[in-house]
């Protein structure tokens, strides 16, 4: 995980330097920069004046997380690439290039996209093409950047895991406020399976990859969902766990089956955060209690709100009061997970709108793909944001490729039958031996299952103010250059 970030832009050097110390927190462990002018890479950020200027350049804070911890890029070759995420499959591709001759300078997961990217060149393809074929290769959540020296191609994964974002005038960075941090007001997100080109003449953007292309080339076991929902989320969550794996849990189905997944190949810690009367903290405890799951628990208050919500804001940036709400179990979560020495922390989030988790959907089921197809900027965003505040590492297994285009694919009783919402998920947990008491439980929302929504409320109220003007007012405060 890390800081991306660079352009097309003058000054750049010095745009660089103040990219690198706004987005720090993605990335503490080292730095590396690319430009026309030159490369320099270092461990030690007093360092930062050191970069060499020009014209076009890519910028890479790191948080290492997978193959060694040395390395830091951007990758050089003809072409210059910066990547933050991981690439679950790297292994496997690493080794299909290998067998056609292409050799590697390192063992980590993000110069496999740039081989990859060279060798499909070589193929005579041009970089759309490239790109559009790597989502399908590509298992994993990555937000790319490379350049030829001329422009910048910006592409994510296509549920859109880990966030990039673009301005007008030629600039990117992973987060809005680095963008925010060099005058740059106009912000937009690149979308999901989206490439954008950044060149001189100004922006480019093109969709390669729809959710529709991949709900039609799904294939399993739909005779049996159960069985294929089960064979595809076991494989999702054994390639996004570590030898330490945290699990953001609040005792409801979904991140039960999460940690249960979890507990068969890694040690497993789940970490929740909630009042010490809250719903998820008593659901936690049991659910634990009956595995014989470790749990650290973050027991918080109005004073302990109203210390942390500013260092929320920051993280999401943006103005949301529900956003804000939700975010600060998950800020005081993550917390205690990193002072645990837990970089890697997985979570439930997509399994509601993939199999009708929501009362809505009821009444609308249409919205469950309009808002899986909203999920990355809605939830997923704010999400990396506030776990990467923290230097943890935030992994969703429900929005693997392959789980997801299976679920588009189930008929809608899989889903919702008789009233009753995420059945296949439900059904699953009984498969697997899961107690009914937890495989039948409807759970709040995280902002109101950890009483985090109250205790907002209540300090808004405090300064006579409703809660969206308690947010709006914290925003401006925190962000007085993005305006």
């Amino acid at each position: 995980m890390c800081l991306i970030a660079g352009g097309r832009t003058r000054g750049l050097r010095e745009k660089l330097i103040t990219m690198a110390v706004t987005g720090k927190h993605r990335g503490p462990d080292s730095f590396g920069v690319w430009t026309d002018g030159g490369v320099f890479k270092s461990d030690d950020f007093s360092n930062l004046a050191e970069i060499p200027d020009g014209r076009i350049g890519l910028l890479q804070c790191r948080l290492a997380m997978t193959g060694s911890k040395g390395f830091t890029q951007p990758f050089v070759n003809d072409l210059a690439l910066v990547h933050n995420g991981e690439i679950y499959n790297h292994t496997a591709l690493r080794g299909y290039l290998e067998g056609r001759g292409v050799s590697f300078e390192s063992d980590v997961d993000s110069e496999v996209i740039l081989r990859l990217i060279e060798f499909l060149r070589g193929k005579h393809m041009s970089y759309p093409e490239i790109v559009k074929k790597l989502f399908w290769m590509l298992e994993g959540d990555y937000a790319v950047a490379f350049s030829d020296g001329r422009r910048i191609y910006l592409f994510r994964d296509p549920m859109g895991v880990r966030p990039l974002y673009f301005s007008r005038n030629g600039l990117f960075a992973s987060e809005k406020k680095v963008l925010w941090a060099v005058g740059e007001r106009e912000v937009e997100p690149v979308q999901p399976g989206e490439l954008v080109v950044l060149e001189e003449k100004g922006v480019r953007r093109a969709r390669l990859f729809s959710l529709e292309s991949l709900k039609t080339k799904a294939k399993c076991e739909r005779k049996d969902p159960v069985k294929g929902v089960g064979k595809l989320l076991g494989y999702a969550v054994k390639n996004r766990a570590s030898r330490k794996t945290g699990v953001l849990f609040s005792g409801g189905l979904d991140s039960t089956l999460v940690a249960y997944l979890a507990s068969q190949y890694s040690e497993v810690v789940l970490y929740t955060a909630g009042t010490e009367d809250s719903p998820d903290i008593e659901w936690a405890r049991r659910v634990a209690d009956h595995f014989g799951w470790k749990l650290r628990e973050r027991l918080f208050g109005v004073e302990d709100v109203k210390e942390a919500v500013r260092n929320v804001m920051y993280a999401i940036e943006e103005p949301n009061p529900m956003n804000l709400a939700i975010g600060l179990p998950l800020y005081f979560a993550s917390a205690i997970a990193s002072s645990d020495g837990t970089r890697v922390v997985l979570s439930g989030q997509g399994a509601d709108e993939l199999f009708g988790g929501y009362a809505k959907y009821l009444e609308r089921p249409e919205l469950m793909e309009e808002d899986i197809a909203l999920i990355s900027e809605r939830n997923l965003a704010r999400d990396d944001k506030i776990t990467m505040l923290n230097g943890v590492e935030g992994r969703y297994p429900f929005l693997a490729l392959p789980l997801v285009g299976f679920a588009l694919s189930l008929p809608l009783e899989a889903k919702i039958a008789d009233g009753t919402r995420k059945v296949v998920l439900r059904k699953l947990a009984l498969r697997l031996g899961i107690p009914d008491w937890i495989a039948k439980r409807e759970k709040k929302a995280a902002q109101y299952g950890s009483r985090a929504q109250k205790l907002l409320e209540n300090v808004a109220k405090e300064e006579g103010l409703t809660l969206r003007e308690f947010a709006e007012r914290l925003f401006r405060e925190t962000f007085p250059n993005a305006f």
